[in-house]
C-alpha cells in the first residue's frame, strides 16, 4: 500500500470527504451499534432479520470508513481556481474549467479527480475519455475525444 497513487481532490472535495468521514464515524457507526444491540436483544440471531440487516449495514459503513481513511491518507490538493503550478490557465489541467464546442454546441466542464466526478453537474474525471482528451490542451486547439460509443472532436474555447 505504500506505493498507492495520490488521490487528486479540490479543497472543496477534501472538505466533503472529511465531512462524510466524520459523519460516518460520529453518527452512523454509533447508530448502527445501537440498532445491532437492540436487534440482539430480541433473541435467536439465526432467524433475526433485523440483526442480519443491521450487520449488513454495519459492513457497508465500516467499508466506506476504511475507503475514506485510505483516500484521506493519499489526498493531493488540486487548485480549482485556475492558478497554481503552471501559473496560468493557458493549458487544461486538473482543476481547470474548460468551455468546448462539440457539434456546434458549447459545453463547460471542470476537470477533477475521479473521487469528485459528477458528470451531470459538469465535473468530469481526469480519467474519463473527455478528461484525458482535454488535459494538456490549449485555447483554440481541437482535440479528439475517444469514447466507447464513438469518437468526437471538440474545440477548446476557454480555460478558466
Amino acid at each position: 500500500m505504500a506505493n498507492e497513487e495520490r488521490v487528486p481532490v479540490t479543497k472543496e472535495g477534501l472538505k466533503t470527504l472529511r465531512e462524510e468521514y466524520e459523519h460516518l464515524v460520529n453518527n452512523e457507526r454509533p447508530r448502527i451499534v445501537e440498532v445491532i444491540s437492540e436487534a440482539r436483544s430480541h433473541g435467536d440471531l439465526r432467524e433475526n432479520a433485523a440483526y442480519d440487516a443491521a450487520k449488513h449495514d454495519q459492513g457497508i459503513i465500516e467499508g466506506r470508513i476504511r475507503e475514506l481513511e485510505r483516500m484521506l491518507k493519499r489526498v493531493e490538493i488540486i487548485d480549482d481556481r485556475g492558478e497554481g503550478e503552471q501559473g496560468s490557465s493557458s493549458v487544461v489541467r486538473l482543476g481547470s474549467t474548460v468551455s468546448i464546442e462539440v457539434d456546434g454546441a458549447e459545453e463547460t466542464y471542470t476537470i477533477v479527480g475521479a473521487v469528485e466526478a459528477r458528470p451531470a453537474q459538469g465535473r468530469i474525471s481526469n480519467e474519463s475519455p473527455f478528461g484525458k482528451a482535454l488535459l494538456g490542451g490549449s485555447v483554440g486547439e481541437e482535440v479528439l475525444i475517444e469514447t466507447p460509443g464513438m469518437d468526437m472532436r471538440a474545440k477548446i474555447l476557454r480555460i478558466e
